[in-house]
């Protein structure tokens, strides 16, 4: 790419935010033109807005500290100034579907980490690795805004990151019924323990919405497209259990799945290991060159030996073993805010940017 792409990111001041800034410096395809944030924020640098509220291992990188933040609602100047958006703002939902809509009929693509726009039909919900041919509906999309660049596209919630990509892995071998517990870290709920010390020893068997999530968005990631619209998966049937733990990154996902085609543990094995997709192909900058590792140790995955597998955007898997209810069962571990939340936001973005929906004004 000769000339860097201009991106913004919306909510720029909050956690995945501030991961968004930290992958996007010295991208070798993007440049990160644009940091917007609430209006309490807007007028203050970058650096004035976050204070004491950096949350990232690194340091702020000293390039972005006096770029002055824009209030988000100042779509028509952001819109000038950059070729897309990343979006990750904390608002009501109602908020963030009409501020992101608001933006693809500015014509500008966003990229989304929220989950306001996921079950919008004609709303791509990808994993690059898995479905990308959603990227497709797109065009449908655009007619309907009806606009010539402008569109959104979102990623799916973290919390399912650590098994589905099994599921389409073993896709040959028909996953019928799947029982799954997520562990999750509470990076997910935007925190670190000096924020929430309360989680220290602690466990929350609740998270809002996110076992809704976890049942039903694996089957919209799944599905097909058909008439203008994603139709998501009939099977498999998944029963989810989500529950807070004192972890800062790494959401861990014990998993039960049933087969109509009954796989061996050798087959299934093989499947994860020589599972990869386009971003693989096309050598995305994001791309893990291992998507899934299989770990063989019986204590593996563990977030400390394994959450930062490929730069955090692999997924590790472990302990499958034939189960006494379901076929088999086994251990996943994945970065809820790398893979799962900005991380696998910018290689969607790649992706999109390969594929030509994304490009230069």
């Amino acid at each position: 790419m000769s000339e860097k792409l201009r991106v913004g990111i919306l909510g720029a001041t909050g956690m995945v935010g501030q991961r968004f800034v930290t992958l996007l410096y010295n991208h070798p395809w993007y440049e990160i033109k644009v940091l917007a944030a609430s209006a309490r924020s807007a007028g203050k640098t970058y650096e004035e807005a976050v204070g004491s509220k950096w949350k990232m291992d690194t340091p702020m990188p000293e390039g972005v500290k006096n770029i002055v933040v824009r209030n988000i609602q100042e779509v028509e100047e952001i819109a000038d100034m950059v070729d897309f958006v990343f979006s990750a703002v904390n608002m009501p939902k109602d908020e963030i579907r009409a501020i992101e809509e608001t933006y693809a009929k500015a014509e500008v693509p966003v990229v989304s980490n929220n989950s306001a726009h996921r079950w919008t039909p004609d709303v791509p919900m990808v994993i690059p690795e898995i479905n990308p041919q959603h990227y497709a509906i797109i065009k449908s999309q655009r007619e309907r805004l009806g606009t010539k660049r402008g569109f959104i596209a979102v990623k799916p919630n973290c919390s399912i990151q650590s098994y589905i990509p099994c599921l389409a892995a073993w896709k040959e071998f028909e996953p019928t019924k799947v029982v799954v517990s997520t562990y999750q870290a509470i990076s997910g709920a935007g925190k670190t323990f000096k924020d929430w010390p309360e989680m220290v020893g602690n466990v929350i068997p609740y998270i809002g919405g996110e076992e809704e999530k976890s049942e039903q968005e694996p089957l919209k990631v799944l599905g097909h497209i058909e008439n203008g619209q994603i139709v998501k998966a009939e099977s498999p049937i998944i029963s989810a259990q989500c529950i807070r733990v004192p972890v800062l990154n790494g959401h861990t996902a014990t998993v039960s799945v049933s087969f109509a085609k009954k796989p061996t543990k050798e087959q299934l094995i093989d499947r994860l290991v020589n599972f990869s997709g386009k971003p693989q192909e096309l050598c995305l900058p994001h791309a893990p060159k291992q998507f899934v590792q299989y770990c063989e140790e019986d204590n593996r995955p563990q977030v400390t030996q394994d959450v930062d597998f490929e730069g955090g955007m692999g997924v590790s898997i472990g302990r499958l073993r034939e189960d006494t209810i379901f076929d088999f069962k086994f251990v996943g571990l994945s970065h809820n805010t790398l893979r799962g939340a900005a991380g696998g936001a910018v290689e969607s973005a790649e992706m999109l940017t390969a594929l030509g929906y994304i490009e230069a004004k």
